[in-house]
Parts: C-alpha cells; structure tokens; sequence
C-alpha cells in the first residue's frame, strides 16, 4: 500500500471522526458513563466518626513524631541567652532595605503588631506604654542599634524581658519584614542625628 493510499485513509478517518463529534452534542444534564463509580465517589470518614479500618477506632490520626507542618522548617534555638547570642551569629535577614514592597509589608506588619508598646517611630511610647503598661526600651537606643538581625529576631519569637513572645502573631516571615522597618526607623534616626557637614 502505497504512501499517498495511507495518507488518504487516515484523512478521511480524520474527517469521519470530525462529523462524528459536530454530530453528537453534548448534553451538559447527561452525565459521563461510570465504569468505576466507587472511584468518582468515595464514602470519606469523618474526622471524629468511628473507623473500623484501625485497631483505636478513630479516624483522626496524630502525626508521626518528626512530622514537619509544610513550609515551616524548625528553628533549632531555645528561649536562652546563648541561644540569643547564637541566633545572632546564625541567622541573616533574607530582605534587604532595597526592597521597597517588603519594606512596605514590614511597615504595615510594625504598624500592627509592634505599634501598640514600641510607639509609631520605635521610641517605646505606644498607647499601651502611655496607659501604664511598663514602657519598652527605646529601638533607637545604643543597645538596640547593636543588636544583630537574628538577636531581634529571637526577641520577637521567644520574647525578652518585659517583651512576651510573639511567634504565634507573627508569622517567621513578616518578623523579618519587621526587623527590616526596625532597621529603616534607625536608619532615619542616625540620618536625623547627624549634624549636616560644614561648608566652611
């Protein structure tokens, strides 16, 4: 059979299946045939109905030791003053001041969480300072210019002096965008204090 023969057969299988489709119209109240309905709908258990599959009976199972939460590596640090120290050795600030839209979140992330104790411009003058809770440390003092990025990070996580810990309000990632506005309010503060070069 020759090349021409094939190509003319296959043609016109293609054009009878094209009059088969433009023929037959679908039928959205129709639905498909079901060879294996069990697979298009399964019996779920629910999550505190009985389950005879294991031998407890229940269907809500504990995660296996080690289960990590997905996209949420471990931080491998205590609420410790060496952990403190180290995580100020360890850890880096993935966000640079260059980022204007991170920059942004993190203003936005202050301006919420941090705001109400530390005031608008981290002088430790927020509403709850001024109503008699014990005020926070100035974020523009020495000591906290010399903080490391990954010591304010393990601040905000596991809290330090009058400070609770704030993991379970701030997400890992927005208490890096906070440490860099933290960085942008010292930035503005030093740029402040500096007396302007003489032009003599």
């Amino acid at each position: 059979m020759s090349r021409t023969t094939v190509n003319l057969l296959l043609l016109a299988l293609l054009a009878l299946v094209a009059a088969a489709d433009w023929t037959i119209s679908w039928n959205a109240a129709t639905p498909n045939a079901e060879f294996l309905p069990e697979m298009a709908r399964s019996v779920p258990y629910d999550s505190f109905s009985a389950n005879r599959v294991f031998a407890d009976g229940k269907t809500l199972r504990t995660p296996v030791e080690g289960t990590i939460r997905r996209g949420l590596m471990p931080l491998h640090y205590q609420a410790t003053e060496q952990d403190f120290v180290r995580a100020g050795e360890e850890l880096r600030n993935p966000h640079s001041l260059d980022d204007e839209e991170i920059a942004a979140q993190g203003a936005e992330q202050f301006r919420r969480k941090c705001m109400p104790c530390h005031g608008p411009a981290g002088l430790g003058d927020g509403p709850v300072a001024q109503r008699g809770y014990p005020p926070p440390p100035s974020l523009l003092a020495e000591n906290a210019l010399n903080l490391a990025d990954g010591q304010m990070f393990h601040i905000i996580t596991y809290g330090k002096g009058n400070m609770p810990p704030h993991a379970a309000q701030i997400s890992r990632e927005d208490r890096w965008k906070v440490i860099l506005h933290i960085r942008s309010l010292q930035t503005k503060s030093e740029a402040t204090a500096t007396p302007p070069a003489s032009s003599d």
